[in-house]
C-alpha cells in the first residue's frame, strides 16, 4: 500500500475539493491570494447556473472549488498551503476580506500561520525555512527534533499522546488555542444574510 496510485496527468494523489457559497468568488480569492492558475476546460456550470466542477492549480497541486446548493449543509474547508511569502500571502487574504486566525507563528521548521477565507474555509499557511534541526534526546524540547513518528517509537507515542504538556511551548501553545477558537467561531455565512 506504501506506493503512490495511478492516477491522470496533472492530478496528485490527494486533491482538496472546496463546496462553497459563491464559488467564483473563492475561486478569484485563491487565484488572487496565492497566484492559483485556473483550468478554464475543467470548469462546469449545472442547470441551475451555479458552478459544479472548476479546478485551481497552485504550484504541484489541485484544488477543486463548487458552488454549495442551496440545501447541502455548511461544509467548511481546511487547506494547508505552501507558501514562499507567508506575510504577503496574508496582507492579500486579508486585502480580500479573510480574517487571520493565526499570526506568523515558527513551527518546526517553518513559518505557520491561519485565516479564514469570507466564505469560512480555514487555510493554514506555512513558509519552510530550512534549518539545522536535532532530537533533544531527554525529549523535553518539541521544537528541536527532527523524525517522525515512526522514529519515536511506541512507548514515546503513547506518552506524547497521554501528556500533552510534557512537549508543549509557547508557540505550540499558541497554535492550539488559536486553532481552538478558530473553530468555535466557524459558522454557517449564510446565516449571516
Amino acid at each position: 500500500m506504501s506506493s503512490t496510485p495511478a492516477r491522470p496527468a496533472g492530478s496528485n494523489t490527494i486533491n482538496p475539493f472546496l463546496m462553497t457559497d459563491d464559488a467564483a468568488r473563492i475561486i478569484d480569492f485563491v487565484i488572487e491570494v496565492f497566484g492559483a492558475t485556473d483550468v478554464p476546460e475543467a470548469r462546469t456550470v449545472d442547470t441551475d447556473g451555479l458552478i459544479l466542477h472548476s479546478e485551481l492549480r497552485i504550484g504541484d497541486s489541485v484544488i477543486t472549488v463548487a458552488d454549495r446548493k442551496p440545501d447541502w449543509p455548511f461544509t467548511p474547508g481546511f487547506i494547508q498551503v505552501y507558501v514562499d511569502d507567508v506575510e504577503g500571502t496574508l496582507a492579500r487574504a486579508v486585502g480580500l476580506g479573510a480574517r487571520i486566525v493565526t499570526r506568523p507563528t515558527d513551527f518546526f521548521g517553518d513559518t505557520f500561520s491561519r485565516f479564514a477565507d469570507p466564505s469560512g474555509n480555514l487555510w493554514w499557511v506555512y513558509a519552510h525555512v530550512p534549518q539545522e534541526q536535532t532530537w533533544d534526546a531527554d525529549g523535553t524540547d518539541a521544537s528541536t527534533w527532527n523524525g517522525s513518528a515512526e522514529d519515536a517509537g511506541a512507548d514515546d507515542r503513547d506518552a506524547a499522546e497521554a501528556d500533552w504538556s510534557s512537549f508543549t511551548s509557547p508557540e505550540l501553545e499558541y497554535i492550539h488555542e488559536s486553532l481552538v477558537e478558530a473553530m468555535a467561531s466557524l459558522r454557517d455565512p449564510r446565516l449571516d444574510r
